[in-house]
């Protein structure tokens, strides 16, 4: 057994192709008109062609599930972000307990997206604060042999 791809119904691919590529740099690597995989494996399937698959109805804002990504330039991504003015956001931008950065916002079909700063950098900033690689860990609240990994 072999996990190929998460997959998310939409209903109408072509938009959501257009959002994913332009709000987080996905593109399109295989599309079959009703189902689309996008760089990094995100499937897109059509809203008709899944409910027949299915033989049920879908719904959709369910919040219980998200796709996840880290970005590198956080900051940078939130001003691109806030200029799109389409974005629906879940909630602005938040520090958990751990110190990373997140923000969630939906979809054209109320999929949660989240965009979290990457854990390295996060690692660095405790870091730059002069924290020990034990503190980071226990602050973070990850094994010390993450935060090795993440600060190589």
């Amino acid at each position: 057994m072999k996990f190929k791809n998460p997959l998310i119904v939409v209903k109408d691919i072509e938009k959501s192709k257009i959002f994913y590529k332009e709000v987080l740099g996905l593109r399109t690597i295989s599309d079959l008109g009703a189902n689309a995989v996008l760089t990094g494996g995100l499937a897109l399937q059509t809203e008709q062609s899944f409910k027949e698959f299915i033989g049920k109805d879908i719904t959709y804002c369910s919040n219980d599930s998200e796709i996840y990504f880290e970005e590198d330039d956080f900051d940078n991504f939130i001003n691109k972000l806030s200029s799109i003015k389409t974005i629906e956001y879940v909630h602005p931008v938040k520090e958990h307990s751990w110190g990373q950065k997140v923000v969630r916002f939906y979809d054209p079909d109320h999929h949660i997206i989240e965009v979290g700063e990457n854990m390295k950098t996060v690692c660095k900033r405790y870091l730059d604060k002069g924290m020990t690689l034990e503190e980071i860990a226990e602050k973070m609240d990850i094994p010390l042999k993450a935060v090795k990994a993440y600060t190589r």
